[in-house]
């Protein structure tokens, strides 16, 4: 059984799909880091300084300064700032995965054409097998 297990776990799929889970992982990480750091402080600049982590609406009565404050006091909240965050990395991870998806299949060269297993009949025009000398439609023998 431990045979079996190694045998199994040393397979090519098997390995080739934990790194892309690493590697997904690690690139996950530095989209956010974009997303928060990057990307969205600039467009919170241009639309008068808000923070979009900060953004949330209250589900009580009582209003809160930051989401920070209302998560401590145990608000419910609807936090759509990080919601937004959350799209905008799907977003760019989603374009960045069909532009390498797009890369590769352009890179694939296309299966090579199969060559015939038939020749038309020349009397009947019926499909016969290249090797074949008489046509089993019609009878007709072939010359070459």
């Amino acid at each position: 059984m431990l045979n079996e297990f190694k045998t199994f776990i040393m397979k090519g799929n098997v390995l080739d799909l934990a790194v892309a889970v690493i590697i997904g992982a690690a690139f996950g990480g530095i989209v956010s880091s974009a997303v928060n750091d990057v990307i969205m402080p600039p467009i919170g600049l241009l639309l008068g300084n808000i923070d979009f982590k900060d953004l949330f609406v209250s589900l009580t009565d009582q209003s809160f300064p930051t989401l920070a404050a209302a998560q401590a006091a145990g608000a419910p909240v609807i936090a759509y700032g990080q919601f937004l965050n959350t799209v905008v990395n799907f977003l760019i991870i989603a374009a960045v995965i069909f532009m390498v998806v797009r890369t590769a299949n352009q890179m694939q060269k296309p299966a090579p054409a199969a060559a015939p297993a038939t020749k038309d009949c020349p009397f009947c025009c019926s499909p016969v097998p290249i090797p074949a000398t008489r046509c089993p439609h019609c009878t007709s023998q072939f010359t070459s």
